[in-house]
């Protein structure tokens, strides 16, 4: 396309030229243009060529003559098309050559770099968690700005340190280790550390990081972590287990008011026997005069007021340490020496109700690593449930037969250790045998419905896990699952 009044001139344009190009006058009149122009213009459905060029194109071609040099990358849009154009002056001639490229791609390319970059920063600056990269022998590479505020460096500290020396407190050099082969076999680690800040506080971090490894080698090059700080929570699980550890406390304590029946009944039989053995010694010390055979009777009886007084010892022992409050204690015990201990304790209260409480206990059980007082806890909570049930269920009538309770202990396939409390009460629907293990929950009118909560905590804790099923009786089945345990003595005498 070529102004009228334009001097005739030999084309200077390329018609091969697959970039779009024209050749303008310093007045705006466009002299030459050539044929990549033409496909432009009617691909977008143009009448003048000035329409492919920037807005700013008059004050681009005086700067370009005025100050002649060439001025390059200047955008224009046509709908998705991005162009960018370069301005080349001719001074002598009073023209400029425009040409031009389809820079769509690129620029969007850049803009998604930007926003990216713009993004990366804008996590890796305010997050508030510690971002790292670090060489496979745990050097530090880099870190982002969370480092000054967790670990008391600032990122151009960290590079070249090795993790060990940043990473200061107890078995953590044993742990990083173990990190490092888990990221050359797996390509991923998580580890929680308790760590020494650099000002000497302690922290506790959990870390997670992957491997980025070669191409074509698989070798690790680098590693990326990700290192949060979790003090706050760890000290609230601390709190947390304080707190249960209080709750449980209580609840031994108003365990043990309802027992007084029971208590008061175990100790009294053993300081009746010790005031009968005691007067009839006394009454054959006073004929030993007569009769000098009797002081054997004597010495009997000595011997007897002995053993009934630690049986009534032994039972404020175990007292003390049911009421005992402090850490949780866990250690190898029997179980069915455990449950022994608990009926004895309940059994003036199942009498009182017209209650049998048998057991059906395998002799060769493995040993369970739990904590005696809170597993007592458990086992009298359960039991104590299960007599007032069949309370519940039973005629109120002084002949009435007794009903039963049967405690079994057995393991089963999967090597477990089973507990099981089986009651015949009135028993509960699906929705209750649900609901019954949720806090504050009861069907009592004065129960507080943190029993059965509380007992499947405790068992939980063990590794194990509470749970009820419906009694063949028609009562309920309470069932505590204990992990396998390598301290087996004998084999299981029953399979489930």
């Amino acid at each position: 396309m070529t102004s009228p009044d334009a001097p005739a001139r030999t084309p200077r344009l390329l018609p091969g030229d697959p970039q779009p190009t024209l050749i303008v006058s310093a007045e705006l009149d466009v002299i030459e243009t050539n044929a990549a122009c033409h496909r432009l213009m009617q691909d977008h459905a143009l009448v003048h060529a000035a329409q492919l060029l920037p807005v700013n194109t008059p004050a681009l071609i005086r700067s370009a003559l005025e100050q002649d040099r060439p001025i390059s990358d200047v955008e224009s849009r046509l709908a998705d098309t991005i162009l960018l154009w370069c301005f080349v002056p001719d001074t002598p001639a009073g023209q400029v050559l425009i040409r031009g490229r389809d820079a769509t791609g690129d620029t969007r390319a850049r803009d998604e770099a930007i926003r990216s970059s713009r993004l990366y920063r804008l996590i890796t600056e305010n997050t508030t968690d510690l971002i790292s990269r670090h060489a496979p022998d745990g050097r530090f590479i880099d870190a982002t700005p969370a480092s000054w505020r967790l670990l008391g460096y600032w990122p151009e500290e960290l590079r070249g340190k090795p993790l060990e020396e940043v990473f200061e407190g107890q078995n953590v050099t044993t742990q990083l280790a173990l990190a490092r082969e888990r990221l050359q076999d797996e390509g991923y680690a998580t580890l929680t550390l308790e760590i020494r800040h650099r000002n000497g506080s302690r922290r506790w971090f959990e870390i997670s990081s992957r491997a980025i490894r070669e191409t074509y080698t698989g070798t690790v090059v680098e590693v990326v972590s990700v290192s949060r700080d979790i003090t706050a929570r760890v000290e609230s699980e601390a709190q947390n287990r304080r707190l249960a550890d209080e709750l449980a406390h209580a609840a031994r304590l108003a365990t043990l008011g309802e027992l007084t029946s029971s208590i008061a009944h175990e100790m009294n039989q053993p300081l009746a026997s010790i005031v009968n053995f005691a007067s009839a010694s006394q009454r054959f010390l006073r004929e030993a005069g007569d009769h000098p055979d009797r002081l054997s009777r004597v010495d009997d009886g000595l011997q007897k007021i002995i053993h009934h007084a630690n049986r009534a010892s032994e039972v404020i022992r175990r007292l003390r340490a049911f009421l005992g409050k402090g850490q949780k204690r866990s250690a190898p015990i029997a179980l069915n020496t455990v449950i022994d201990d608990v009926i004895r304790l309940c059994q003036w209260e199942a009498e009182k109700n017209n209650v049998q409480l048998n057991t059906e206990l395998a002799h060769h059980l493995p040993t369970l690593t739990a904590d005696p007082v809170l597993l007592e806890q458990v086992l009298i909570n359960l039991i104590r449930n299960a007599i007032e049930a069949n309370a519940e269920a039973s005629p109120d009538s002084p002949n009435a037969p007794a009903s039963e309770i049967v405690i079994r202990t057995h393991t089963s396939a999967r090597d477990e250790t089973l507990l099981s409390v089986t009651d015949q009460g009135p028993g509960l629907d699906d929705e209750g045998i649900r609901q019954m293990f949720q806090p504050f929950y009861t069907s009592k009118s004065k129960g507080l419905g943190l029993g059965l909560s509380m007992s499947r905590s405790i068992i939980e804790g063990f590794g194990g896990f509470l749970d009820a099923s419906r009694a063949e009786t028609g009562g309920l089945t309470l069932t505590c699952r204990f992990p396998p345990n390598n301290n087996r003595v004998g084999q299981p005498t029953s399979q489930e």
